[in-house]
């Protein structure tokens, strides 16, 4: 408890410096990065053609997203079909086969990280470090430049642009991700975690058999994987995997490179805004869910099984699945933050929790990944649920709803209203499909609740872009490599023109004054109504699905 303790009070402690930092970055101001890295950016807006002064209407943002998103998946493709016949690639790996490079490349495009492979058998160091690592920059870059536009959305009135996309992408990788990531890489070398480009070394075992221990880049990998919460890790085990987490330094480091840029948006929102309390109401709601998650899995996985208590087994918690060096406490920690933060990064397998301990993953996911999120996506995705909350507070008093001085209107409710269905609708759907459906269901390793538990947690996981699995389910096959990937690009791509559309709308508002009947937003009493919608809109919308999977199993022992 007290190791939880201590990293929500490291966590507290880097929001306000981290968000004041990141406030600057996007206003254009001047950082003690800027002597440095000005440079770096002048170049690449002189390279690339871009207009640092020029502004862009919502349309022509979410335009450059997308182009920049699908070059960005075609380069991936491309050089996984062709890995075979490019450097750095020691083990002699053939070619991604079609279907699993479609998938691969659109899991990355989507800072999903969906793994459907064994990655220390199916990728080289090239396609490790240009495929997919440069990815984990563009992608997580892309997350933060939406939400930053949607910021700039209440913050502007009677304003027709909320910024320059490449401006935005190129700020949030030369002065956020890339000084960070730096930095952590070399804390984990410190650590023992592995940079090299050595072959695979063949070794004996202690029997005399024969081993092939994968080498490789890992420690620059896993550093932008953690921060910019991809999630995909270099190899199998992933951040279970003693060349990625070998220590208990580096597993809190990780920890809270999944955190720090999500928490600290919290506090750019409020700084933009002008208004640091809305900021720090924000940070309030996810805080109290996500401590309301680690109480849960830990103390169910403290419990341990029932079924082996009956039978006289000595009471040690459930320890299946999980790192002896790591204990439930660290584990259950992490499982929680790497849901919450779309990362999707594991130290335990999750498949090996037990029936509640494995539901709060779940529905950390199906709450959209708000509590705190993916970098970027978790603001933006709190924000829309904070509209919808000022808009039910609206209906209840009788008054037109306000948030932060701009009316939210008609349009702006039909908009969240499609950002809330849209998931649910591609998860529940191919969900459905896929244990009705003769050749998916053979897929499914596990019959009953748990087996539907896997494939909901599947979808769940691509559809929400956090990558993690529940393991269990056989997903590289022709059905499950397409049906994941529509799941990653709505996920990504619907949602944040949505959170684009909604932010040119609040622009070109005017700012309404406050008056004795508005709302404030920045008080506990909005906070507990922030987290009560996200709540109950979400139990709406996936509790019969849940009563059949983790809960009937829970009850089942």
């Amino acid at each position: 408890m007290l190791q939880i303790l201590l990293y929500v009070a490291v966590l507290i402690a880097l929001t306000k410096p981290m968000g004041a930092y990141m406030a600057r970055v996007f206003q254009g101001e001047r950082t003690w990065l800027h002597r440095p890295l000005r440079p770096v950016e002048t170049a690449i807006y002189h390279l690339c053609g871009i207009d640092e002064t020029a502004e862009q209407h919502w349309t022509r943002y979410a335009g450059s997203l997308l182009a920049f998103s699908v070059v960005g998946v075609l380069m991936t493709y491309v050089i996984l079909r062709l890995q075979q016949w490019f450097p750095l690639n020691p083990a002699g790996l053939g070619n991604v086969g079609t279907h699993l490079a479609f998938n691969t490349a659109v899991s990355f495009g989507t800072n999903t990280n969906w793994q459907s492979y064994v990655p220390e058998t199916t990728m080289s160091y090239l396609s490790q470090m240009v495929a997919l690592a440069t990815h984990n920059f563009f992608s997580a870059a892309a997350g933060i430049a939406v939400a930053i536009a949607l910021v700039r959305g209440f913050a502007r009135h009677s304003a027709q642009s909320i910024g320059n996309f490449w401006v935005d992408m190129t700020r949030a990788t030369v002065y956020v991700l890339l000084p960070i990531s730096i930095v952590a890489a070399l804390l984990l070398c410190s650590q023992g975690v592995i940079q090299n480009f050595h072959p695979y070394t063949k070794v004996a075992t202690l029997e005399g058999a024969a081993q092939t221990i994968p080498q490789g880049p890992v420690a620059s990998q896993e550093a932008i994987k953690m921060l910019g919460t991809n999630g995909g890790g270099f190899f199998n085990a992933n951040s279970a995997h003693p060349y990625e987490n070998p220590t208990p330094f580096s597993n809190f480091l990780e920890m809270l490179l999944i955190f720090l840029i999500p928490a600290g948006l919290t506090y750019t929102f409020g700084k933009m805004v002008r208004d640091t309390r809305q900021g720090w109401a924000l940070f309030a709601a996810m805080l109290v869910m996500f401590l309301g998650g680690v109480a849960v899995v830990y103390s169910a996985e403290m419990a341990g099984n029932p079924i082996l208590t009956k039978l006289g087994v000595a009471d040690t918690g459930n320890m299946e699945g999980k790192e002896a060096r790591f204990g439930i406490a660290n584990s259950a920690l992490f499982t929680v933050i790497t849901t919450d933060a779309s990362c999707g990064a594991v130290n335990t397998v999750h498949d090996s929790l037990t029936p509640l301990g494995g539901l709060v993953p779940l529905v950390n996911m199906e709450l959209g990944e708000v509590i705190f999120g993916g970098v970027g996506a978790g603001l933006y995705g709190m924000l829309l649920f904070a509209i919808l909350a000022v808009f039910l507070a609206g209906l209840m008093v009788g008054r037109t709803p306000e948030y932060l001085g701009k009316k939210i209107q008609a349009a702006e409710m039909k908009l969240v209203v499609i950002y809330l269905l849209a998931v649910p609708l591609v998860i529940l759907a191919f969900a459905g499909a896929s244990v009705v459906m003769s050749s998916p269901s053979t897929s499914i390793l596990n019959p009953g609740p748990h087996g539907l538990s896997e494939v909901v947690y599947a979808f769940t996981s691509t559809a929400n872009n956090n990558g993690s699995a529940f393991a269990g389910l056989n997903g590289n096959t022709d059905w499950y490599n397409v049906t994941f990937a529509i799941c990653m690009i709505v996920g990504r791509f619907v949602l944040m023109i949505g959170a684009l559309a909604i932010a040119g709308s609040l622009a070109r508002k005017q700012t309404v004054p406050e008056s004795a009947g508005t709302f404030p937003t920045d008080t506990p009493l909005f906070t507990g109504l922030l987290v009560s919608v996200i709540v109950v809109v979400v139990g709406l919308t996936y509790l019969p699905v849940l009563a059949l999977g983790p809960i009937v199993e829970h009850l089942s022992l």
